[in-house]
């Protein structure tokens, strides 16, 4: 019996994830399930690179979870993310197959391989309102308090999302926590053999270039557009990601042309990559172990590298 139930392939984006961890899938005759934050939600496609039709091999379809689950008029969060996983998780075991868990959203992976303890913390008034008059100097220093180990500091950058870390930390603690938790699904049995996958540094410049020239001429921008006439506001589309921010705010006029709007949004997808290996590394350097394929550009030599690691440990 092994050691392990289910796969994960995690990297950076732009270095070919999904298509890998579909033909694990496939070869393993098992089903991938998403960990990708935006791809949760329906509407995000050109901009979340959803690309539906990478799952299947040779014609034929290889079943997917975690994709268009969510309506862009909630807030889906890890929490959300990590409830949702571990039922798709325990319903693909039960039926003999094995999960494929394959993204990029550092936090949702992390909160699934080492199992965070979550709850659902609903909004808290009373608490809201004692935090009213404090600038967001004096929120970020009270957040960081309670929170001494929090290892990003973008936490601290806007006042309602400090807020809601003070929220939520309040609400993880004490009866009320234990309250929250009863009503939450079991945390299955995860056991994941995982594997990295990167790019030298060029290779993934190159690909993030051509994959955003490619999104712009299937329609990135129409369908920026069209996601706002339908009622999606300004404000909602700037959180939901870069494509989605630097898209809105060129069309609302702030931005001189579209080559410079792409220009920059250009620049701060290599520098989210880069942010996605350090998470990487931080997943590592609290015991998660990540067995790295080599970085061939070659996706197919890729493949069959993580398929014989894969029989050593099946």
């Amino acid at each position: 019996m092994s050691d392990y139930n289910c796969i994960v392939v995690l990297g950076p984006t732009a270095v070919g994830k999904t298509s890998i961890g579909v033909r694990i899938a496939w070869e393993m005759k098992g089903e991938v399930v998403s960990a990708d934050s935006r791809q949760t939600y329906k509407g995000l496609d050109i901009g979340s690179g959803k690309d539906l039709c990478e799952y299947s091999v040779d014609g034929n379809p290889v079943p997917y979870h975690m994709i268009d689950i969510a309506s862009l008029d909630e807030e889906y969060n890890v929490f959300h993310y990590q409830q949702q996983f571990y039922r798709v998780f325990d319903d693909i075991i039960a039926r003999g197959k094995i999960p494929v868990i394959t993204g990029g959203t550092g936090l949702y992976l992390d909160a699934v391989i080492r199992n965070y303890d979550l709850v659902d913390v609903p909004e808290d008034k009373e608490l809201r309102a004692s935090l009213e008059e404090k600038s967001l100097e004096e929120l970020s220093e009270m957040y960081l308090e309670l929170k001494p180990d929090l290892h990003t500091k973008n936490d601290l950058e806007e006042r309602e999302r400090v807020i809601r870390g003070i929220e939520i930390y309040y609400g993880t603690h004490g009866k009320k926590a234990e309250e929250l938790k009863k009503t939450m699904y079991p945390r299955p049995d995860v056991r994941p053999l995982i594997i990295g996958t990167t790019l030298e540094r060029p290779e993934i410049w190159s690909n993030i270039k051509k994959r955003l020239e490619e999104r712009m001429e299937q329609g990135m921008i129409e369908e920026v557009a069209s996601l706002h006439e339908n009622g999606v506001s300004w404000s909602r589309l700037e959180k939901l990601g870069l494509e989605y921010r630097y898209l809105a705010l060129y069309l609302q006029g702030k931005y001189e042309s579209k080559e410079k709007m792409t220009e920059e949004l250009f620049i701060a997808i290599r520098q989210f990559a880069k942010r996605q290996e350090t998470w990487f590394r931080f997943m590592e350097k609290n015991g998660v172990q990540i067995h790295w394929l080599s970085k061939n550009p070659s996706k197919e030599e890729r493949i069959s590298e993580a398929l014989s690691l894969i029989k050593k440990y099946f």
